[in-house]
């Protein structure tokens, strides 16, 4: 008899534990779903906070007491300020945590990686943090990138721009006094206007180039971005090369893993791969294979790949570095020959960049190049512009893998 009610004892004592701690747990998850909705709802009403904070043009994040994340707009995932709910820069983290222990707004400047992929760049922040009430904290960031990257890179381009104008510009003056000389013979004439013609629309393509690399250097492809989907992308790059391939006797491939989307400006990624393929073709002979695989990175699911890989003449490995400097040509005569600039591999880079990636190459004289543009994967449920956690975020739908041809097989860090 007394064992019995000793069991019954216990068992009620663990009822009565397990009614606490789910009570508890109740009470909480309505604590927060009150906060979150409550909250939010007084701010929308009779404190206009939330039509202000919206007007802001700064990244905007709001704070419970808890330090979770109530409101946050999508450029702070972005810049890597917010993730899962909560700040997780540590500067950031530290500022708040001063600003609930003094009450004082704290101010400082920043710096963050501009993404997941290693060697990606920085984002350049001013960030404020101040309480704004009932145990709120308001956090805003203003990204000072841009105008840092145009003031350092201002100079270096210029005197690069003049010299290189100078070129075509001195070919046609050149050519228009010869053809003026021998103005009496109509073959000699119609010979130099082809080359006047050859040289301006070597002018024209390098001015279009210059004006593609000056946007880049002045936007931020981040600084209000959209969904892009990858197999848009590469199908608007091969469809603006097929003639120029189809003209060079060399065919286009694309496959490898479908659905992908990052995070960014979908015209400059296209521009980025078009280059790719373009400068592929360029340097490889007739009768030969441009591919283009796209893939999720061996170690990182986070990370996209778009390799465009060729059978061309290869690059020796003391060029690689330079390859990517701007009006920097490995085979001079070739380049002339086919109408390069040497301004296209520096706007991959920069777009790169500007999406907080990188460009790979892999490459040997003999055996082609393989040029791989490495992107942050636009991550499940990650916000876009114009929305905010706290009022609904986006919902990006998984990637299915197709078996890749041949396009992904000499892919780097691919896996394949």
């Amino acid at each position: 008899m007394g064992l019995t009610v000793t069991v019954l004892l216990l068992a009620a004592a663990g009822l009565l534990c397990l009614g606490v701690g789910i009570g508890v747990a109740l009470s909480r998850r309505e604590r927060r779903a009150a906060t979150s909705a409550a909250d939010l709802a007084g701010l929308a009403g009779t404190d206009t906070a939330v039509p202000v904070l919206a007007a802001l043009r700064s990244t905007v994040v709001v704070l419970d007491d808890d330090d979770e994340v109530l409101r946050a707009s999508a450029s702070a995932y972005t810049f890597n300020i917010v993730r899962d709910d909560a700040v997780i820069e540590p500067t950031v983290v530290a500022m708040v945590g001063r600003v609930r222990a003094s009450g004082q707004a704290q101010d400082a400047a920043v710096t963050v990686a501009r993404g997941r992929v290693p060697g990606a760049g920085q984002f350049h922040l001013q960030v404020r943090v101040a309480g704004i009430g009932q145990g709120r904290v308001l956090i805003l960031i203003e990204d000072h990138t841009a105008a840092r990257r145009v003031e350092a890179m201002r100079r270096d381009f210029v005197a690069n721009v003049s010299h290189e104008l100078k070129t075509p510009v001195g070919a046609i003056q050149l050519l228009a006094e010869t053809v003026e000389a021998g103005a009496d013979d109509p073959d000699f004439v119609r010979d130099y206007s082809g080359r006047m013609r050859k040289e301006a629309r070597r002018l024209g393509v390098l001015v279009q180039e210059i004006i593609e690399l000056t946007r880049l250097q002045e936007g931020d492809a981040l600084a209000e971005p959209e969904v892009v989907e990858i197999d848009d992308v590469v199908a608007e790059a091969v469809d603006r090369v097929r003639v120029e391939a189809d003209g060079r006797q060399i065919a286009l491939v694309a496959g490898g893993t479908k659905g992908l989307r990052v995070r960014g400006d979908a015209a400059l990624i296209t521009t980025a791969v078009r280059n790719l393929l373009d400068n592929a073709i360029r340097y490889s002979e007739p009768r030969t294979r441009v591919s283009v695989g796209v893939s999720l990175d061996a170690e990182d699911p986070d990370i996209v790949r778009i390799a465009v890989v060729d059978q061309g003449i290869g690059i020796p490995k003391e060029e690689q570095e330079r390859v990517f400097e701007r009006f920097y040509r490995v085979d001079k005569a070739r380049s002339r020959a086919t109408g390069g600039t040497g301004l296209g591999l520096s706007i991959v880079k920069h777009v790169a960049a500007d999406h907080g990636g990188t460009v790979e190459l892999w490459s040997a004289p003999g055996r082609g190049s393989t040029f791989t543009l490495v992107l942050p994967r636009l991550g499940e449920g990650e916000p876009v512009e114009g929305e905010s956690v706290g009022s609904g975020s986006v919902g990006v739908g998984s990637a299915q893998d197709e078996p890749a041809d041949a396009a992904a097989e000499h892919i780097p860090g691919s896996g394949s």
